[in-house]
């Protein structure tokens, strides 16, 4: 993604720059962006590159820089021009600014995103801040509202993390009250996201918050369903009972027959293997079932690392047999490092393990 600043985008962006600001010098400016370590830059760095270059070749005085943004805003849209807000988190967080800077931020959350510049004015003042979020909340325009939502989730991707809402996610919460029942799903996706981060660090909140949402508006039963999916995914029992999941039992009752079969069962780093696994559903009652399976993933020195991969989440009828194929590839990926070694593969249904298999991993000669 970081290719999305080339050399022909910040010739364009410079004859914008240009029309309204004469005396910009689009050269000089691309030379000092794409310098010798411009290859080495990951996207964020690249953001923030452009963001400093801006800060010397527009005027000094930031009013006067903004004008100038603000008046090719309109022609700056899209992910490529989160630069705008940066450079508002760059040279904007003086006290003298606040205002004029929660109102550029608002304006380029429009065409592009601010929710990562508004976090270094979160951590500076976190009730200020949030003051101005639940201001934005109740914004006409879907995007400020969004804003208001994923500038202070806890744990935002990218983002720098907000270590007082870990530990403290009321305000966050206060917050997300204006929006649990909002029209745009954009809004309702954010206020999710928000939900399953605090989840992660404050799960009892995060479970009272829902037992009281829960049943009274469509569109907030989607938003709490899926702000609990990482309980869900860790078969937190008061997550999965909200849910309506069949109940736990060292039994299992409702599982009469359950296999997991891998082929083939030795491979090199790099290949695939095909799961195959099959349940059979005791008469009875329809229940409401989430199918997984977990690798405990053999990692450096020994140690055992579990992850786990969707497969299907329904209600069945009793008497159900429910029967599948998966492909997983065993390639070295930038988030996941394979080593060799006996891999215990497992079923599992609402988080119980219901069958299991082995698969070993080999790596290539060299």
């Amino acid at each position: 993604m970081k290719n999305i600043y080339s050399k022909n985008f910040l010739l364009d962006f410079g004859k914008k720059v240009q029309a309204v600001y004469g005396i910009f010098d689009t050269t000089v400016f691309i030379t000092s962006v794409m310098d010798e370590t411009w290859d080495e830059l990951a996207l964020k760095a690249r953001m923030r590159r452009i963001s400093r270059a801006l800060g010397a070749f527009l005027p000094n005085r930031y009013e006067t820089a903004l004008e100038i943004l603000f008046a090719i805003a309109d022609t700056c849209r899209g992910f490529p021009y989160l630069f705008f807000p940066d450079f508002v988190a760059v040279y904007g967080q003086a006290e003298k600014h606040w205002e004029l800077s929660m109102t550029a931020l608002e304006n380029f959350t429009q065409k592009s995103s601010s929710e990562f510049a508004i976090r270094p004015f979160i951590l500076s003042n976190p009730e200020r801040a949030m003051r101005q979020m639940t201001i934005w909340a109740e914004n006409p325009n879907e995007h400020v509202r969004r804003l208001s939502s994923e500038g202070c989730r806890p744990r935002l991707p990218w983002g720098e993390a907000l270590p007082m809402f870990k530990k403290n996610p009321e305000p966050v919460l206060s917050l997300l009250e204006l929006l649990k029942e909002d029209p745009s799903l954009y809004v309702r996706k954010s206020v999710a996201n928000n939900l399953n981060d605090i989840a992660k660090d404050n799960p009892s909140l995060v479970l009272e918050t829902a037992r009281r949402w829960i049943g009274k508006n469509p569109d907030t039963d989607w938003i709490i369903r899926h702000g609990c999916r990482t309980l869900i995914r860790q078969a937190q029992s008061e997550a999965m009972e909200l849910f309506g999941y069949a109940g736990l039992s060292n039994e299992f009752r409702f599982i009469t027959r359950a296999s997991l079969l891998v082929q083939p069962p030795v491979l090199m780093l790099g290949e695939s293997c095909q799961l195959q696994y099959s349940l059979e559903i005791g008469e009875g009652e329809p229940v409401h079932i989430r199918v997984e399976y977990g690798i405990d993933f053999v990692k450096a020195k020994g140690r055992i690392s579990r992850k786990s991969f969707f497969l299907t989440d329904k209600t069945v009828s009793g008497g159900t047999h429910i029967a599948g194929t998966r492909i997983h590839n065993w390639s070295d990926m930038t988030t996941r490092r394979h080593y060799p070694g006996v891999h215990r593969i497992v079923l599992l249904v609402n988080g119980q393990e219901v069958a299991h298999t082995v698969l070993k991993l080999k790596m290539p000669q060299a």
